[in-house]
């Protein structure tokens, strides 16, 4: 759903609830979670992005926390609404994406939560979620974002999504597209950075 002015409260939830009853829109869900990270099927593009966000227990707890509250959407770029949508399987959210003078609201599910440790040497610490789009998307694909602190201390983030347009408007405009995911992903690292920065220091 696009218009040249923000959605209300009210709008976005009568979208939602509109979605909510839906099937996911692509083929492969679940598959960001596979090692090797491939696409489902010929047509979709797989984009991943990794960023150090430091070091220790501390920035790892921090770097939770910033995916819990949704902080890796880079304002004013992108947003989910409503705000502090729960991290849980089967949660429904929109994603409002600002570009190009417009306002796109898309639905997307989330698929599945990781939350592993493991306690033998060498230890390490993984959280973290995907989620798939919806009809109410422009796209169709799925992606992953994830948190891990290594055997060595150090804290990453992992960004993993598969995607192909879903409209036909959003095939013609697949440069300006492809774009804006590279934006996103860009500005998605750094607004990690941004939260952990401060919020784990002691």
């Amino acid at each position: 759903m696009w218009r040249f002015r923000q959605p209300t409260p009210a709008e976005v939830e009568g979208f939602l609830v509109e979605q909510r009853g839906l099937d996911f829109s692509y083929d492969g869900v679940g598959r960001t979670r596979l090692a090797g990270q491939q696409p489902p099927s010929a047509g979709y593009v797989l984009d991943h992005n990794r960023q150090r966000l430091g070091q220790g227990d501390a920035t790892f707890a921090a770097a939770v926390q910033a995916l819990r509250r949704w902080e890796m959407f880079p304002a004013p770029l992108a947003q989910v609404v409503p705000a502090g949508v729960a991290i849980e399987v089967g949660r429904t959210v929109g994603v409002l994406v600002r570009a190009v003078g417009a306002w796109w609201l898309n639905s997307a599910r989330i698929v599945y939560v990781i939350e592993e440790e493991t306690a033998s040497p060498p230890s390490s610490r993984r959280f973290g979620f995907a989620y798939g789009t919806l009809p109410g998307h422009a796209e169709r694909g799925e992606e992953r974002f994830l948190v891990e602190q290594l055997a060595d201390g150090s804290v990453w983030y992992d960004l993993t999504a598969f995607s192909r347009p879903r409209y036909w408007a959003a095939r013609l405009a697949r440069p300006l597209t492809r774009a804006l995911q590279r934006r996103f992903a860009l500005m998605s690292k750094a607004a990690m950075v941004a939260a952990v920065d401060g919020r784990s220091a002691p």
